[in-house]
C-alpha cells in the first residue's frame, strides 16, 4: 500500500502573516512597553492600516492565482475574445492604500479587452475604490471639498486631491433619480394627510453655471469697485435651485384660537398642529420648477397610488410654483388643495402695520392679531380693503403706504389659496416650516459656504448627496448604486448582460 504523501498548501497570506508577527512582536517588546496610549495608537494606526493593504493585496493575488480560463467570451455585440493574456494588472487605490489587482485579459484584434474578474469584484472604472467613493460622498455632503479632503485623510490616512473629491462625490450621486422611482411605497395612515411643498433658494455659482438670462444680465452689470461690491451693490450670480418636500401628517382640527391664542388659558389649552411624518426631500439646481414639482407628484403616486388621499400643496405664494402644482395636478387627475403660508400672512400684515404705525408703536402688534385672526376666519379681502382705506384715510404718500398696498394685493391676489377654515377644519398644516427648513438645510448651510462658486455638476451632486442623507436613504441607496455600477460598468459589456464563467 503507498502511502499518501500531504501536499503542502500555498500560503497566500505569508506576507501578510509576516507583517502581523512584527507587529505584534513590537508589542511585547521593551520598547512599546515604554509609550503612553496615545503613542500605541499612532503607531497601530498606521501600521494598522498597512496590514489592513497587505491583507487586501493578498487576498487579491490569491485571486488571480486560481483564476481559471474561460473556454468562450464574448462581448455585448456577440463578438468572441479568442486570445487571453495572464498577469494584465490595474492599479485600486482602496481606503486601505494602493493595492495592484492581477487577472486574464480576453482579446481579439481591433477590440477593447474584457476581464471577467474585474466584474466579479465590481472594480470602479477609475482608479479610486468604491470605499473612497462613498467616503467622498458622505465628507463632501456634510462640509467643503478641503474639509472632506482633510477627513478622508484622518479617517482612512488617504491623500486625495479636491478635484478628485468633487469628482468622486459627483459620480457617487449618479443613481438618485432611478433609486427613488424604484423604491417601495412608504406605509401610512389612509386618513393621513398627504403634503406637498416647494421652494426655491440662489445659489451663487460660476459664471459659466448661470443660467443665460442671468449670464447676460452679469456681464452687463456695473460695479462701483473692481475687485468688490459696494453697500447695495448686488452682482447676478446665483442660479436658483427649487427644493421639493413630500410628507405625510396625521390630521389635527384646530380652532383660530389654537393658532392665536389670546390668554395664558387659551395658550395652555391649544392643539398642536399636525406633524410632518415620512419626510422626503429632493433638489435641484440644474432643473426647474416644472421638473422639481413632476418629482413631487411621483413620490406622493408612490405614496398614493390609487389617489385616494386628501393631498395638500403648501406654498409661499410664489405664481410659477401654484402653476406648476396646479398644471400637474390637472394632467395626473390628481386633484390638491392649495394653501398659502399662514406665516407669509403673518410677515405682510406686519409691513402693513409699519405703514400704519409709528416705529415700535406696541398698538402695532394688536393690530397684526387682529387683521390675522379675520385672514384665519376666511376674511383675506375684507382685510385687504380695510387696510388700503385705512392707508387712504391716513394721508399716506406712495412710499409711506407701500407696505400696506403690497400686503393688500397679496391678500387679494393669494384669496382663493387663504382658506383657512376648511384647512383648520379639516385638520391640515398651514405653515411650509418643513419646506423652509429644507431650504436652509440642503442648500443655505452646505452651498452658501463663505466664498464658494459652484459648477452646475457639482452644485447638483451635492444637493442630491444631502438628501439622500436627510432622507435617511444613504445606505439602501449606496446598495442600490453598486449594482447600478456593475450592470453599467461591467455586465453591459458581455453577452447577454452575464459574466461569463467557467464550465
Amino acid at each position: 500500500m503507498i502511502a499518501s504523501v500531504e501536499v503542502p498548501v500555498a500560503d497566500h497570506f505569508e506576507r501578510s502573516r509576516a507583517r502581523f508577527e512584527t507587529l505584534a512582536g513590537f508589542l511585547e517588546g521593551e520598547a512599546a512597553a515604554t509609550l503612553a496610549h496615545s503613542e500605541l495608537e499612532s503607531r497601530l494606526e498606521v501600521d494598522g492600516r498597512e496590514l489592513l493593504r497587505s491583507l487586501l493585496q493578498d487576498h487579491l493575488d490569491m485571486r488571480a492565482g486560481r483564476e481559471q480560463r474561460i473556454e468562450a467570451v464574448a462581448d455585448a455585440e456577440g463578438a468572441g475574445r479568442g486570445l487571453v493574456d495572464r498577469g494584465r494588472e490595474r492599479a485600486l487605490h482602496s481606503v486601505f492604500g494602493e493595492v495592484s489587482v492581477e487577472r486574464l485579459a480576453y482579446r481579439a484584434r481591433g477590440a477593447s479587452s474584457l476581464h471577467p474578474a474585474d466584474a466579479l469584484l465590481n472594480l470602479p472604472a477609475e482608479r479610486h475604490s468604491h470605499g473612497l467613493r462613498r467616503l467622498a460622498a458622505l465628507e463632501s455632503s456634510r462640509g467643503s471639498f478641503e474639509d472632506a479632503v482633510a477627513a478622508i485623510e484622518r479617517g482612512s490616512g488617504q491623500a486625495l486631491g479636491k478635484r478628485q473629491v468633487e469628482e468622486l462625490a459627483g459620480r457617487a450621486a449618479a443613481d438618485f433619480e432611478p433609486f427613488y422611482a424604484q423604491r417601495r411605497a412608504i406605509g401610512a395612515q389612509a386618513d393621513d394627510v398627504l403634503v406637498i411643498s416647494c421652494d426655491g433658494k440662489g445659489i451663487v455659482m460660476r459664471h459659466e453655471a448661470l443660467r443665460a438670462a442671468t449670464a447676460k444680465a452679469a456681464a452687463t452689470s456695473t460695479t462701483k469697485l473692481q475687485t468688490r461690491l459696494s453697500k447695495g451693490e448686488k452682482r447676478n450670480r446665483k442660479r436658483m435651485a427649487e427644493v421639493g418636500a413630500v410628507y405625510d401628517a396625521t390630521p389635527a382640527p384646530r380652532s383660530v384660537a389654537d393658532v392665536l391664542p389670546a390668554s395664558d388659558a387659551e395658550r395652555a389649552g391649544a392643539v398642536e398642529g399636525p406633524l410632518a411624518k415620512g419626510k422626503w426631500l429632493t433638489a435641484s439646481v440644474e432643473h426647474d420648477a416644472a421638473t422639481v414639482v413632476e418629482k413631487l407628484f411621483d413620490e406622493a403616486d408612490r405614496r398614493d397610488p390609487g389617489r385616494a388621499r386628501t393631498r395638500v400643496a403648501l406654498v409661499d405664494g410664489n405664481n410659477h410654483q401654484i402653476e406648476r402644482i396646479k398644471s400637474e395636478a390637472k394632467a395626473r387627475g390628481a386633484p390638491v388643495s392649495i394653501v398659502c403660508d399662514f406665516v407669509h400672512v403673518i410677515e405682510y400684515l406686519w409691513g402693513a402695520a409699519w405703514s400704519l404705525h409709528a416705529e415700535g408703536d406696541p398698538a402695532a402688534d394688536a393690530w397684526v392679531r387682529r387683521h390675522a385672526k379675520a385672514v384665519l376666519e376666511g376674511a383675506a379681502t375684507r382685510v385687504a380693503g380695510s387696510i388700503r382705506r385705512a392707508a387712504t384715510k391716513a394721508g399716506l404718500d406712495q412710499t409711506r403706504r407701500a407696505g400696506a398696498d403690497k400686503c393688500a394685493t397679496y391678500l387679494t391676489n393669494k384669496h382663493a389659496y387663504l382658506d383657512y377654515p376648511t384647512a383648520l377644519k379639516e385638520g391640515w398644516p398651514i405653515a411650509t416650516g418643513v419646506i423652509e427648513g429644507a431650504c436652509r438645510h440642503l442648500v443655505k448651510d452646505r452651498m452658501d459656504l463663505t466664498g464658494a462658486r459652484w459648477g452646475l455638476d457639482g452644485a447638483e451632486a451635492i444637493l442630491k448627496l444631502r438628501a439622500l442623507r436627510s432622507n435617511h436613504d444613504f445606505d439602501e441607496y449606496w446598495r442600490y448604486h453598486l449594482q447600478q455600477e456593475l450592470r453599467r460598468v461591467h455586465l453591459s459589456r458581455y453577452a447577454n448582460n452575464t459574466i461569463p464563467k467557467t464550465a
